[in-house]
């Protein structure tokens, strides 16, 4: 089954950041689609942090009408959660755990859009004539192609984001994670009560305080580093002492091990050493692994490929995002490992391909209109 694997598009983001709702931006995805049998939404489709469930179809419904008619009746459109969108899931978790004991996750498990609440049932009429389905954590593409969006690996990663640090306290001093042998269900345990609380902010009161707390670890890297563009060297140098100073305290109590290192190349090796070790712990030892969460597409023709490949040999790649991050982002189209509008390639056979749909749109054509 021919199929393209997009992560991170975020619909409903705030500011207009999100590039799918632009029609002449999904233009390029939309006719791409005419030659796949099969669209993976990896992770963070919606983006149920800065707008409520019940805005989301609203919000994402032309993207979802778009890909279902160009996939056509015989077409699939699978969808994944990642943590931005979690909750599109946590219900279907929530009820079998009402009725079972914890344990039943395994690397992919079906969620029937019927099952999963009204958001999903409404996704799956907008896919329409398509066929919506759901899965969760991961999906095998192919028996040597696992595929999962990577929001586990922010209990591992060394960048101290906030849900690095969050994830660090479940895990210091709530749960515990296994080191070897661990289940989707003991990653659960530590970070689905950080997604709930998150959630439920959303839901019930004005989003604006969670849209903050969630882009201030990437306007802290905004100044202190940003691979593929320059750096900011009188802000990162005051910055830097502080925040030099707080990680060796964060890593003292505990919820590290987070890096000291302040620079691009640092917030690539973080994400990568997170996948490598959720797929160590998970026991996923497929050749090929395609992820999201990180925004970081690749690898790149400069990367080292070791980096991108895990101890028992699988080689992964990562899908990217159709967000428009300025801060991260080059000057020039393309050239930055963060430019938006990547996907992945999965043929019947041979390794995934990383694909970049927008890399001739330049920031005018990229920028949220005023």
């Amino acid at each position: 089954m021919r199929t393209l694997v997009i992560s991170d598009l975020h619909i409903g983001a705030a500011g207009g950041k999100d590039l799918l709702r632009r029609s002449d931006l999904r233009a390029p995805l939309i006719d791409a689609l005419a030659e796949v049998d099969r669209l993976v939404i990896l992770g963070d489709g919606l983006e149920l942090r800065e707008a409520p469930h019940r805005d989301a179809a609203d919000l994402a419904g032309p993207f979802f009408a778009a890909a279902g008619a160009a996939l056509g009746a015989h077409g699939e459109l699978l969808m994944l959660a990642g943590n931005h969108d979690h909750g599109l899931v946590a219900g279907w978790i929530d009820a079998r755990l009402q009725s079972e004991p914890s344990g039943f996750l395994g690397l992919s498990e079906p969620v029937d859009p019927a099952e999963a609440g009204p958001l999903a049932r409404r996704l799956a009429e907008l896919a329409a004539p398509a066929r919506l389905r759901m899965a969760y954590p991961g999906v095998w593409l192919r028996d040597d192609v696992y595929a999962l969006h990577g929001h586990y690996v922010d209990l591992h990663s060394t960048v101290p984001t906030f849900e690095r640090l969050a994830a660090g306290a479940m895990a210091r001093w709530v749960v515990r994670l296994p080191e070897d042998g661990a289940r989707p269900d003991d990653y659960e345990a530590a970070l689905a009560p950080i997604y709930a609380f998150m959630h439920q902010l959303t839901q019930r009161s004005d989003h604006v305080a969670v849209s903050a707390g969630a882009g201030a670890s990437a306007r802290a890297w905004v100044a202190l580093a940003g691979e593929g563009r320059a750096r900011h060297p009188v802000r990162a140098a005051a910055l830097g002492t502080g925040y030099a100073a707080a990680v060796v305290a964060i890593n003292a109590l505990g919820l590290g091990p987070v890096d000291r290192e302040l620079s691009g190349e640092a917030l690539r090796r973080g994400g990568l050493r997170g996948i490598r070790e959720v797929l160590r712990r998970l026991g996923v030892t497929a050749p090929h692994v395609v992820f999201g969460h990180t925004h970081r597409s690749g690898p790149w023709p400069r990367d080292d490929a070791g980096e991108w490949t895990t101890a028992a040999g699988t080689r992964v790649v990562n899908a990217g995002s159709w967000v428009y991050q300025p801060h991260f982002l080059s000057t020039e189209p393309n050239a930055s490992p963060y430019w938006p509008g990547t996907a992945v390639a999965v043929d019947d056979d041979g390794p995934p391909r990383l694909i970049r749909l927008l890399g001739d749109r330049g920031h005018r054509e990229l920028r949220p209109p005023a």
